[in-house]
């Protein structure tokens, strides 16, 4: 089943409530794309240890989180060398994309970058 992944910018547009980003999410449910993530990603998104991100931990609830472990992490730092770019967190995202995902991403020339190293076709859609 194809997923949309979700970066850090994803998340944070949906913690500030844009509504151009709802719609988003809302075709990828009528599409019954599952939702993916990182756990690095959720580290640069979430911010409140009061529990003030309501709409971001509503989201979360569906999203399926992948750790970052050993296996990962060589993937990532792979794809990195290969892509001649730095954001870690960037390459975690397309590391976890199968052919057929799309990317949900406030960094399109990077990612697009690193899923070209990834030799995998991986829509990149920018938020």
């Amino acid at each position: 089943m194809s997923a949309l992944v979700l970066d850090t910018g994803a998340l944070v547009a949906v913690d500030r409530g844009d509504r151009a980003m709802a719609a988003k999410l809302r075709v990828a449910e009528r599409s019954e794309l599952a939702l993916r993530s990182t756990g690095v990603v959720i580290a640069e998104a979430w911010r409140d240890a009061g529990g003030q991100q309501a709409s971001l931990a509503r989201l979360l609830k569906s999203v399926e989180v992948k750790a970052v472990d050993r296996r990962l992490g060589q993937e990532a730092g792979v794809l990195l060398g290969g892509a001649g770019v730095t954001d870690a967190t960037d390459a975690t995202v397309v590391a976890i994309a199968t052919t057929g995902d799309r990317i949900l991403t406030s960094d399109p020339v990077d990612i697009r970058r690193l899923a070209a190293a990834s030799r995998r076709s991986i829509h990149v859609v920018p938020c």
